[in-house]
This record gives structure tokens, sequence and C-alpha cells, in this order.
């Protein structure tokens, strides 16, 4: 009796991830045309050529000193300057981190259904509300929150501290609820089984296997808090941002790419410490 070779299953013409990378790049398309771009737009028009090829070619000789014919007696030296506008963006973030991860903790708890498992009904209210807190915080801009601040508070430290602070504490809730959300149920369930309570399951059945995560997406946040603190320059706060936009605005090309391939040093120097530590917490 022969037997007929087996045939594959037919395959669709189109895979789902081919159709779903042509439906996002028909809607950036579609986006595009709704908001008026035009490829036209894209090209210097004027000087503009001549200004974009200045500021690149600035890139290759970064200032070491003021490019100002004349400097105000009494300002630092230009290195002096950006190294200490860099401080005070890593203080700001460091500062503002600690704040997010005050606020972070007890919101991402709230927030998470790990936490109110076994808690009855009331849980579900308080989650969600929670949950409502979290998605406000994170979804108005660290920009746009300066912007309040700023009228609030006047240009002060306070301004840019909340203005960090307060996204951050929602983004960091956010995704550490969601790793309590995820994280292995097996530990937990072996104390349930074992009679423990719902509070008791939580802190030694679900929080020990987040933490590693939990901690390694803190530090990636302040890496990106850095950043956000140079920012917040061009509003006014004192940070390299500031140093940028006042080197900008008087056309110091030089002086602005100091300023960013500082910046960018501070970067990766904080990315390889936190990457290192990620790994040692995540091991």
């Amino acid at each position: 009796m022969s037997t007929r070779p087996a045939v594959p299953p037919s395959r669709p013409l189109l895979g789902r991830r081919t159709v779903l990378v042509a439906a996002i790049l028909a809607l950036g398309a579609v986006s595009g045309l709704a908001v008026g771009l035009r490829p036209a737009d894209l090209v210097p028009h004027g000087r503009g050529w001549e200004l974009t090829l200045e500021f690149l070619a600035a890139a290759l000789r970064p200032a070491l000193d003021h490019e100002a014919v004349s400097v105000p007696p009494g300002t630092p030296a230009f290195p002096l300057q950006v190294g200490a506008a860099l401080l005070r963006t890593v203080a700001y973030a460091l500062a503002a981190m600690s704040l997010a991860v005050v606020a972070a903790a007890p919101l991402a708890l709230l927030a998470s259904g790990a936490w109110w498992r076994g808690r009855g009904r009331l849980g579900s209210g308080v989650r969600w509300a929670v949950r409502g807190l979290v998605v406000v915080l994170r979804s108005v801009h660290e920009l746009l929150w300066a912007v309040l601040f700023l009228a609030a508070f006047g240009l002060s430290p306070a301004t840019g501290l909340l203005a960090l602070a307060l996204p951050y504490a929602g983004t960091l809730a956010k995704v550490w609820s969601e790793i309590l959300d995820e994280a292995d149920p097996r530990p937990a369930a072996a104390l349930e089984a074992l009679g423990a309570t719902p509070l008791t399951r939580f802190l030694f059945g679900i929080l020990p296997v987040a933490l590693p995560d939990v901690s390694a997406y803190a530090f990636y946040r302040l890496e990106c808090c850095v950043r956000s603190a140079a920012v917040l320059g061009f509003f006014g706060i004192p940070t390299i941002g500031f140093l940028i936009a006042r080197s900008f605005e008087n056309l110091h090309y030089r002086e602005v790419w100091a300023q960013l391939w500082a910046l960018v040093a501070v970067v990766l120097v904080l990315e390889g410490w936190s990457a290192r530590l990620r790994r040692r917490f995540v091991a």
C-alpha cells in the first residue's frame, strides 16, 4: 500500500508581521498627509544648507574656550563652566529620581493585581483608581509639567525637580506594577497552599522574584532622566541644556558641540555603570 507524502500546511500569502508592518507604514503616511508634511519641507532653504554644514563641521572642532570675543569679568573658564553644568544636570536627575521612586513604590503596589489578589472586591476599585492616577502622571510630558510649575513657582529648583519627578513616578509605577503582575506565580502559589496570608504571599513569594527587574528598570530610567534634565535647561533651569541653548542662540556652534559631547560622555558613563548594576541585580 503506497503512502502519499505529507503535504505541508499552506501558508497565507502575507504573514501577520508583514501585514502589521504594512499597516504601520500606511498609518505613518496617512498621518504625514494629515499634518500637511511635504517632502520639500525636509530640504533646507536659503542659507539653510550653509548653516547646516557649518553646524555639522563644528562637531569635529569642539571649543575648548569661550568663543565670544569679550567675556564678562569673573566668568569661569569654559571647561569649568561645562563641568559645573553637567554636575547640576546629574544632581537634578538624581534628586528627581529619588522623589519618583518614593512616590512610585506605593503607587505600583496599589496598581498591581498581585497586591490585591485575595483581598476582596474593594481592591479592584482602588486598583483602577490608582491606575488612572498613574496614567495622568505619565501622560503629561515633563516639558508640560515644567511650563505649569514655572507659572506656579517661577524659575526655582522645585520647578525642575517636580517637572521630572511626576512623569517618571507615573512611568515607574506603571512598569513596576506590570512587573509584579508578571512575576513567576509558583513561589506565591506554594506559600498560598501552605496557608500563608495574602501579605506573606506577596512579600515572600512575589516581591523577591520581581525585585531584580524592578531595580534594573529604575537604573535605566535614571539614564533617561539625565537627558530630560538637560532638556529642561531650554526653559532656564541651570542644567547643561541652558548653556547649549545660549551658545546656539549666539551661533557659537563649537561651544554647542563641546557641551553636547560632554553630555554624551556623561550619559555613556552612566549607561555603563547602570548596565553593570542591572546585570548584578538580574543575575
